[in-house]
């Protein structure tokens, strides 16, 4: 008798596909990463002393002392630090509703849409090293001549066009409202630029999201006699949820990439010299950002729903 072959459960090879999907970023983070990784923990428990005219260095054991003085004596690290991650607590879920708001709207079928989707990622493209250095150099060029009249306009601009924002506080305020959701929303008001320029990518996932909604919910939905938000909170909302978890893990680490704790790592280590410190600085926001999207993760995955 023949041997039936074994076949592998849809799951299986839905997990198959996973695992080779991943393979391309596991292969390069074992071969380039996991050795930078090792050599930072070991310079966090060590003074680096760079050898002259030779090249390589020398590390001398110090134990925890980089870590004591990173907490204990150093002016600024605990500050950066407690000030990074509370910005990237305020900005993740204001980036991420703001995505989800502009692909509902991006989604609609209008004139001009293709247009206007590159609009909302030329920030990413914007963002680029190599365009980021070419923008710097022109403006340093042109720094004294059309530069400083530009200046000059917008600043004009922006103090004829001003309005008072403690107008707009007492308002809310007399409306009731809490004064901690008042300063979220004055903060989040005073970083739009920040929020815009930060959710292109978002906008883009969450719109390959919708475009995966099956509209035979909506039509149901329809049928049902579903309002425009019931639509929203029963079929939009639950169906791009692992998508929030995509977005909010990336949105995270960008946030975590851009932060000042990073720029004060970078410059301890490769300006100063204090690789030992540098890295201590560098292990620390890390554990903290990892702990962050644990966190975070585990929260919104207790309520996700998975289309199959």
């Amino acid at each position: 008798m023949k041997k039936k072959k074994r076949r592998l459960s849809l799951r299986n090879r839905r997990m198959i596909m996973g695992y080779l999907f991943i393979l391309p970023w596991f292969a390069g983070f074992l071969i380039f990463y996991v050795r930078s990784i090792l050599l930072t923990g070991q310079f966090s428990f060590s003074k680096l002393t760079p050898i002259p005219n030779v090249g390589g260095y020398t590390l001398e054991n110090v134990g925890l002392q980089n870590y004591i003085y990173a907490f204990r004596e150093h002016g600024s690290f605990k500050q950066i630090l407690t000030t990074s991650v509370a910005n990237m607590l305020i900005d993740v879920p204001l980036i991420t509703f703001f995505s989800l708001f502009m692909a509902m709207l991006l989604n609609k079928k209008f004139p001009g849409r293709a247009f206007f989707r590159a609009i909302f990622f030329l920030p990413v493209i914007l963002n680029s090293g190599a365009i980021a250095a070419m923008m710097d150099l022109a403006e340093t060029m042109m720094n004294g001549g059309i530069s400083t009249t530009s200046a000059e306009v917008s600043a004009k601009a922006g103090t004829e066009l001003a309005f008072s924002i403690d107008y707009l506080v007492n308002m809310f305020m007399n409306f009731g409202i809490p004064a901690k959701v008042i300063d979220y929303l004055a903060g989040a008001v005073s970083r739009i630029n920040d929020i815009i320029q930060a959710s292109g990518i978002q906008i883009i996932i969450f719109i390959a999201a919708l475009q995966s909604i099956p509209g035979s919910m909506y039509e149901v939905a329809k049928i049902e006699g579903a309002t425009a938000y019931e639509t929203f909170w029963k079929v939009t909302f639950p169906m791009v949820m692992p998508h929030i978890i995509t977005n909010v893990v990336y949105t995270i680490v960008d946030s975590f990439t851009n932060s000042e704790v990073v720029d004060l790592a970078y410059k301890t280590a490769l300006t100063d010299f204090n690789y030992g410190l540098g890295a201590v600085f560098s292990i620390v926001s890390s554990v903290v950002t990892c702990a962050i999207l644990v966190i975070i993760v585990r929260l919104i995955q207790k309520r996700t729903f998975y289309y199959n």
